[in-house]
């Protein structure tokens, strides 16, 4: 409980000087503690704003008012802080931690996408409006191996495949412009030679290249193939992992988000920069992280690239052999 106070107290020294508003001859302000309260009561419970109004005595325009500038402070001041572009040095953090506890070398991030309910927009037409018959937006994410985002993008329509919403996000394009800082191709474990990319994982909707890998198509695998599908499952669960821990935190999630479409995702993306900034001071104790209310997107096959089916053929292959290979993987592909 100690550490939890102290977060916020920091979290609270941080946002102070963005939330304090001027006194006026007709009242004082709403002081900034208050106001960061009233956002975390809703971000962690999804409470109405009649039950904020009579919890706080506030009114529930103001309420309103409240939360949708507190969680724009959030996103402006801790982006930087806890969600900045990875260095290449830190690229190789992340890797060295998703080969230790994920045992697939190079790897540096998983990519997954969510629907997060929202009120259908205004003259918006079916474009927010899913394959499994709700209004939501696409929450694109990519983890590393502690759970913690290190990309995010939010607003993609519902309709859209997370191939698409990768394809139109910011992160997609840093990464097939090879903007990302990544290091240099390196060797895998116990071998000298290629020298080997680092990726990311994903599932299969996303395209295979050079530094993204997807598993093969479930039909008629062979052995080889089955154990790179379970080695990438391993690295991949880091995401889905995230989103269950993002999802029982703050459980607006849980339900509908009873905003306009802008504020809706400004919700949303102060939760994710909160997600990171109580997992890197507080850590987080979890059970069946996996249960969460975030719906899946919808899986589009799509093509990859002959290089990118060259580097899973040889992760393909390492997986196999004396060096590469895990003592548990053929029990665990059999089960």
């Amino acid at each position: 409980m100690t550490f939890l106070l102290h977060s916020f107290d920091e979290l609270l020294g941080l946002m102070s000087v963005h939330l304090q508003r001027q006194d006026t001859f007709m009242r004082d302000s709403i002081p900034p503690v208050q106001r960061l309260v009233i956002t975390l009561r809703y971000l962690a419970t999804g409470q109405s704003l009649a039950s904020l109004h009579y919890a706080f005595l506030i009114g529930k325009s103001t309420a309103s008012l409240i939360i949708r500038e507190t969680c724009v402070a959030l996103w402006d001041v801790l982006n930087s802080a806890v969600m900045s572009q990875p260095t290449t040095a830190e690229w190789r953090d992340i890797a060295e931690v998703f080969g230790q506890t994920c045992h697939f070398p190079n790897c540096v991030g998983a990519i997954d996408g969510k629907h997060v309910r929202v009120l259908k927009p205004i003259r918006s037409g079916s474009r927010f409006y899913n394959y499994k018959k709700f209004f939501s937006v696409v929450l694109l994410a990519v983890s590393d191996a502690n759970y913690c985002f290190r990309y995010i993008d939010v607003g993609a329509y519902g309709s859209s495949s997370d191939s698409a919403a990768f394809g139109h996000s910011h992160f997609g394009r840093l990464l097939a412009s090879n903007a990302l800082e990544l290091p240099a191709p390196q060797n895998l474990p116990g071998t000298t030679y290629p020298a080997m990319p680092y990726v990311f994982v994903g599932d299969e909707a996303f395209a295979l290249g050079v530094n993204l890998m997807r598993p093969f198509s479930s039909r008629g695998l062979s052995v080889e193939r089955r154990v790179f599908n379970y080695r990438l499952t391993r690295a991949r669960r880091v995401v889905e992992c995230a989103f269950g821990i993002l999802a029982n935190k703050w459980c607006f999630l849980h339900t509908p988000i009873l905003f306009k479409l802008d504020t809706a995702i400004n919700t949303v993306k102060a939760a994710c920069v909160l997600h990171n900034f109580v997992r890197q001071r507080d850590g987080y104790n979890f059970e069946d992280t996996l249960s969460h209310a975030l719906g899946r997107t919808q899986l589009t096959g799509v093509r990859g690239t002959a290089h990118g089916a060259h580097v899973r053929e040889h992760f393909c292959r390492y997986f196999m052999s004396p060096e590469g290979a895990l003592p548990w993987q053929m029990e665990a592909i059999e089960n």
